[in-house]
C-alpha cells in the first residue's frame, strides 16, 4: 500500500512538506509539539539526519515517535554516518517500524559539523544508496541474499537547480532516477528562471518535483549561505532586501511566501525550510492557498 504523500503525488496533488530538526538530546517534547502543530499543514515532515554534520537524536527514532503520533515522516538518510550494513539494518529498522518515505542523501562532510574529529564512513553514496533501497522493495539485500520480508519504500532524492554546469547535476539525477528516486526535493529556490530550466530538463524522467523555500533570517544568513553552501546562490537582489529592512526576518518571510507562490506552478509541491521559525511555516502554506 503506498504512503499517503505516495498517493498524493501518484494522484497530481500538489503536496507541501517541512523540515523539522529532531532534538540534540533524549528530550523530544518541544519536537513533538512543533510537529504536531504542523501535521494539519502539511502532508508530510522531513526529519533531518545530523544535519550539517551536527549530532542530533538518530532521525530513525524520531521518524517512529512521528509514526506513533500519527504525523506522516519522510526518512532522511545519510551515507556519512553509517556503512552498508547499518545502512540496511536502519532500513529495515525503519520498515519495520512503520517507516515508508525516506530521502537518500550522500551527507554533509563532517568537518562542517559540531563533531569535525570524527572519521566519515560514505562506504555508498545517494545514488548506490537508492539502489540499496530497491534491492530491500525487492527482497534483496545488497550481495543478493534473500530477505525474510521485503520493504515498500517511497524513495526520494535531493536536486539543485542552481548547481553549475548544470549537465553534470543532471547527469547525476538521471542515475538516481534509474537507481529507484521517485521524488526530488531541491534545495532552496530563489531564482525561479533555473526553477524552469530544471523542470525542463528533467520533464523525461517523470518524477515529481518539491521546490525548497528557505526562510532567511537577515542579510548576514544568506551571505553564509553564498560562502558555505555548495550548489545555492542567494542574489545580491536579495539580500540587499533584507539589509534594508526594518525587520529582517519579516522580510525574510515575506520573501519565502512570495517565492513558494511563484514556484508553486513550477513544480508537484513546496518544502518549507524554517530553520527553527516552524512558527512561521502556516503563515507560508496560507499564501499558498490563497
Amino acid at each position: 500500500m503506498p504512503s499517503p504523500l505516495q498517493a498524493k503525488l501518484a494522484a497530481d496533488s500538489f503536496v507541501i512538506t517541512a523540515e523539522v530538526c529532531p532534538p540534540k538530546g533524549s528530550d523530544c517534547a518541544q519536537f513533538l509539539n512543533v510537529s504536531r502543530a504542523l501535521s494539519d499543514q502539511v502532508d508530510a515532515i522531513n526529519i533531518t539526519d545530523n544535519q550539517g554534520a551536527n549530532m542530533r537524536i538518530s532521525s530513525l527514532a524520531a521518524s517512529a515517535l512521528l509514526i506513533r503520533d500519527g504525523i506522516e515522516p519522510i526518512f532522511q538518510l545519510t551515507c556519512r554516518d553509517r556503512n552498508r550494513l547499518a545502512l540496511q539494518s536502519d532500513l529495515l529498522g525503519a520498515a519495520a517500524l512503520g517507516v515508508t518515505n525516506i530521502l537518500a542523501l550522500t551527507g554533509d562532510y563532517i568537518s562542517f559539523g559540531d563533531h569535525p574529529q570524527g572519521k566519515p564512513v560514505f562506504d555508498l553514496d545517494s545514488v548506490q544508496l537508492l539502489r540499496t533501497i530497491d534491492g530491500l522493495n525487492n527482497g534483496k539485500d545488497m550481495n543478493g541474499h534473500q530477505l525474510s520480508g521485503s520493504t515498500t519504500f517511497f524513495c526520494g532524492a535531493a536536486a539543485a537547480p542552481d548547481a553549475e554546469p548544470f549537465e553534470l547535476s543532471l547527469i547525476k539525477l538521471e542515475k538516481k532516477v534509474a537507481a529507484g528516486a521517485r521524488f526530488f526535493q531541491t534545495q532552496a529556490i530563489f531564482d525561479l528562471k533555473k526553477l524552469e530550466r530544471f523542470k525542463k530538463a528533467t520533464r523525461h524522467l517523470q518524477v515529481k518535483t518539491i521546490a525548497g523555500i528557505l526562510l532567511l533570517k537577515s542579510a548576514g544568513m544568506a551571505r553564509y549561505i553564498n560562502k558555505h553552501i555548495p550548489g545555492l546562490t542567494i542574489p545580491d537582489i536579495i539580500i540587499d532586501q533584507l539589509a534594508g529592512a526594518p525587520d529582517p526576518a519579516m522580510k525574510g518571510l515575506e520573501i519565502a511566501c512570495r517565492l513558494a507562490v511563484e514556484a508553486a506552478p513550477l513544480c508537484d509541491g513546496i518544502h518549507i525550510m524554517a530553520m527553527g521559525r516552524e512558527e512561521l511555516i502556516p503563515n507560508i502554506v496560507e499564501t499558498l492557498k490563497r
